[in-house]
């Protein structure tokens, strides 16, 4: 068959452009690389290169506090190639052909980091991106996000940079910064000895801890690159890159912003906007929060999800999407909590069922008679009660042992089954122990 130029994932590439301050291109050609290629069945791969689809973007990252710019060279679409799997101790390959052909995008980074940790910090920002257009499962096990990390070292002083070489297929954040580590070492070491770093195409070996060469590394001119006779050019008009501009999403930087001018720490704020499906529902507990009152502040929200639900989620081995509590129903948690009608540690084990079984906080509450006592009354009985029991504990506070005032609070609240308000408990047995001192 002929090849044909897939519409949907020229507008995803476009999108993906915009997110990532690129000029989108208005012609941009196809191009064959005449160069044999075992796991496509034609035996050439059909890429970009003079004329790719967006140009000259770029992406802010941020490590320790400190911004940097990452500027992107190119965003192209090409055609991605099967699955060569090499038998090990054999002489034979097998190949899976199954996405052989399927749309691929290529990002293209300038020689901007300089770090692992800045590495890092890029591909993870990228990999949000991703999952926050919608053009990505961001599922790196599969392989439907690849790294592919060019690593060359220079001496201090110097702005030359020497060798590079290329580990391809890196499909996890940790194989990624593991090989570059491996590779700026073994980089430093070769040179450091008088050696030179030979330029090639590697790949990662999770198990040894280290890269394995495959080929030699090419450069452009082997790749013999002349627009592929298939495929006219592609004229891409304005009004359409506008149409897709307007459906671009707000992003993680922004939504980040956004959550630090409402008074979020840098850390929670980065937590939240990890996943887009974090981000939604802590935005749309921000909005139950204040559709009734007394409102429910967003730092409140940001505490219980990333300190308790996560928690609770994780101890499950589940997703927040299959957790059958939805951000109002966290909400009217925290809002009961606040209220004085139960204390926070029965609000988590509340949480704990919620979680389970999927119950409203009220049901929990009243099929486990949680209710917090405020009534003065039966707390002040109570304080009566302890400080009766432990007479030797109360002429040892006498004496001047003021730290038995929280051991007393203890007994107190152990005897109302913690479902005492512990203000309440805390001001009438400060009162009860003064009244003994008198």
């Amino acid at each position: 068959m002929l090849p044909v130029i897939n519409k949907r994932a020229i507008e995803l590439g476009i999108l993906v452009g915009l997110a990532l301050n690129c000029e989108i291109a208005p012609v941009n050609v196809f191009a064959r690389k005449s160069y044999f290629y075992p796991d496509l069945p034609k035996g050439f791969q059909i890429s970009q290169y003079d004329l790719p689809l967006a140009v000259n973007g770029y992406l802010d990252i941020n490590t320790g506090g400190d911004s940097k710019r990452v500027r992107i060279r190119r965003v192209h679409l090409e055609e991605d190639t099967g699955k060569l799997i090499h038998a090990r101790n054999a002489s034979a390959s097998l190949v899976d052909l199954n996405r052989a052909g399927v749309p691929l995008l290529e990002i293209v980074s300038e020689p901007d980091m300089l770090s692992v940790d800045e590495v890092r910090a890029y591909a993870t920002q990228l990999h949000a991106i991703l999952r926050y257009l919608g053009v990505n499962s961001g599922d790196m096990e599969k392989g439907v996000i690849r790294f592919e990390a060019n690593v060359s070292v220079r001496a201090v002083g110097t702005d030359v940079l020497n060798t590079r070489t290329e580990i391809k297929n890196l499909n996890s954040f940790r194989a990624l910064t593991r090989s570059v580590e491996y590779e700026i070492a073994r980089h430093s070491q070769i040179y450091k000895a008088g050696g030179s770093v030979e330029q090639q195409t590697l790949g990662w070996n999770e198990a040894k801890g280290e890269t394995v060469s495959q080929r030699s590394k090419e450069l452009a001119e082997d790749y013999r690159y002349f627009p592929e006779p298939d495929l006219p050019p592609l004229q891409i008009e304005r009004e359409w890159v506008e149409k897709i501009r307007a459906e671009l999403p707000e992003l993680p930087a922004a939504r980040k912003q956004r959550l630090l001018d409402a008074g979020l720490n840098n850390y929670d704020a980065g937590v939240l906007v990890a996943e887009p499906t974090v981000a939604a529902f802590f935005d749309q507990a921000v909005q139950a929060g204040t559709s009734a009152e007394p409102n429910v502040e967003p730092k409140s929200i940001a505490n219980w999800l990333t300190s308790q639900l996560f928690g609770l989620i994780n101890d499950a081995e589940i997703d927040l999407e299959s957790v059958p509590v939805t951000p109002s129903a966290l909400v009217e948690l925290i809002r009961i909590v606040e209220g004085g009608q139960i204390n926070a540690t029965s609000g988590r084990d509340v949480l704990r069922e919620m979680v389970e079984s999927g119950a409203a906080p009220a049901d929990v509450i009243r099929a486990h008679g949680l209710q917090q006592v405020s009534d003065e009354a039966p707390i002040a009985a109570a304080v009566q009660q302890v400080l009766a029991d432990n007479p030797e504990q109360v002429e040892q506070y006498l004496a001047g042992k003021d730290t038995l005032s929280n051991w007393f609070f203890g007994q107190v609240m152990r005897s109302m089954r913690g479902q005492s308000n512990p203000q309440v408990v805390r001001l009438l047995l400060e009162e009860a122990l003064q009244q003994l001192s008198s």
